[in-house]
């Protein structure tokens, strides 16, 4: 192991820009900011725990949902990728169980004991819950946890849909795994154990594709029939080669209090499978519930039938759109986007909350593309919705008329260009 000065000396001569440009790419400037971001994140790890400290650094993507929108909760299929946005944690082990985790961004330093692994009420909704439920999801599965001091940062916007709190569970399931034991849990197990964490512990009911995206990396489909064992299957997306962008635009709405309205989505449509005597609407037959939604809708309601169609339909269209990439049928590919846009906002009824109809952010920002792109590439709402962030497949010729459009309406930044990142949670120390 190395301490952080040594790290330090080796990310400014240049050692560290191999495994730099595999996370984000080789542009000039971007790997200017990542030598600064990481040379940074030592800093302050050395100015609140010591600069002669063994430290390893880690880190975990931010996913973007390509399709299947709300379908995983109840056992359905999804195409996701990870992308070049992420949590990085410097890490030292400490000895002991006491877990310091200090944010950038954040006031208060997050002190967890993992010595006691039971969910505390008075840390439900903060990220002290998120370290607890991790290391208790790691031990039940045989594991080891211990004590150490970590600093992290992160450019995955918080309440963006890109999976903020799904990065950094992943992140510290990766520190725990590679500090403690050997790296022997894979990406799918880390990721069930982000899951447990955030449903048991923070307390929000959130289905499996945010960690397993970040977790794996790169595009994925993701059918979840069987929890135990969801089918991971890997793609290839080329957006150069057809000659457009994946642009992620932040309308700059809040997910502060949508924890209900997220919760809405999973209860009503497991109110329809509960009406055939399933769990999961993965478990009905589409066409025996197509068939009695008579009955369905006067027991379950008429929005929970609707977001059942959406289930049934945006899953069947993310295995749609994993053969559109695999056989490389672009304009099908843009055709199913655009498809499950329309599902999403009609349907399942997450691109606002009713609550607050004054504020609609995501749809603006469907319109806008819409009006921009005039027939032209995809875009949608993504991840749980009612706030936050919209995707589009953006011609490059239209790159920058189309982002300075969003960025005149929602502020400076509000729109991103991203890559597809290969990998997923890594420990980069020793790739240098």
């Amino acid at each position: 192991m190395q301490t952080v000065q040594e790290i330090k000396q080796q990310i400014e001569s240049g050692a560290w820009d191999a495994a730099f440009i595999r996370l984000y790419g080789n542009r000039p400037a971007v790997l200017k900011r990542q030598r600064a971001r990481y040379t940074d994140a030592l800093e302050q790890f050395a100015s609140l725990f010591g600069g002669e400290r063994e430290v390893h650094l880690y880190s975990a993507p931010g996913r973007t949902e390509i399709g299947g929108n709300h379908t995983d909760h109840n056992h359905g299929v999804v195409l996701a990728g990870a992308v070049d946005l992420d949590v990085i944690a410097v890490v030292a082990q400490s000895g002991g169980s006491i877990v310091r985790v200090q944010s950038k961004g954040f006031d208060k330093m997050d002190v967890v004991d993992v010595a006691n692994l039971s969910p505390v009420e008075t840390e439900t909704g903060h990220s002290s819950s998120l370290i607890r439920g991790v290391a208790a999801g790691i031990v039940q599965r045989g594991g080891a946890v211990g004590g150490f001091d970590a600093y992290t940062t992160s450019d995955v916007l918080r309440g963006s849909g890109l999976s903020s709190s799904a990065a950094f569970e992943v992140v510290i399931g990766a520190v725990f795994n590679g500090e403690f034991n050997g790296g022997r849990f894979s990406a799918v197990e880390i990721a069930k154990i982000s899951q447990y964490a955030e449903n048991e512990f923070f307390g929000k009911p959130s289905g499996l594709m945010d960690q397993m995206a970040c977790s794996v990396g790169g595009v994925i489909t993701i059918d979840f029939a069987d929890l135990s064992a969801p089918v991971v299957e890997k793609v290839t997306l080329d957006l150069e080669k057809h000659g457009y962008a994946l642009c992620i635009t932040d309308t700059k709405g809040s997910h502060a209090a949508l924890t209900d309205e997220y919760a809405a989505v999973r209860t009503e449509m497991e109110a329809v499978a509960a009406c055939f005597g399933k769990k999961v609407l993965r478990e009905v037959e589409e066409q025996a519930f197509f068939a009695d939604i008579a009955r369905v809708r006067a027991e379950a309601g008429d929005r929970a039938v609707l977001r059942a169609i959406h289930f049934f339909a945006d899953s069947r269209r993310a295995g749609a759109l994993r053969d559109a990439v695999r056989e490389d049928r672009f304009d099908d590919f843009l055709r199913l986007i655009v498809e499950g846009g329309h599902s999403s906002f009609e349907y399942n009824q997450n691109a606002y909350s009713a609550q607050a109809p004054r504020e609609q952010g995501v749809p603006l920002g469907l319109a806008l593309s819409q009006h921009i792109l005039n027939g032209r590439g995809a875009w949608r709402l993504q991840g749980g919705g009612f706030a936050g962030t919209i995707q589009a497949f953006v011609p490059i010729g239209l790159l920058e008329t189309y982002r300075a459009a969003m960025e005149n309406v929602f502020g400076a930044d509000a729109c991103y260009v991203l890559n597809v990142r290969a990998d997923g949670a890594v420990c980069l120390s020793g790739q240098a």
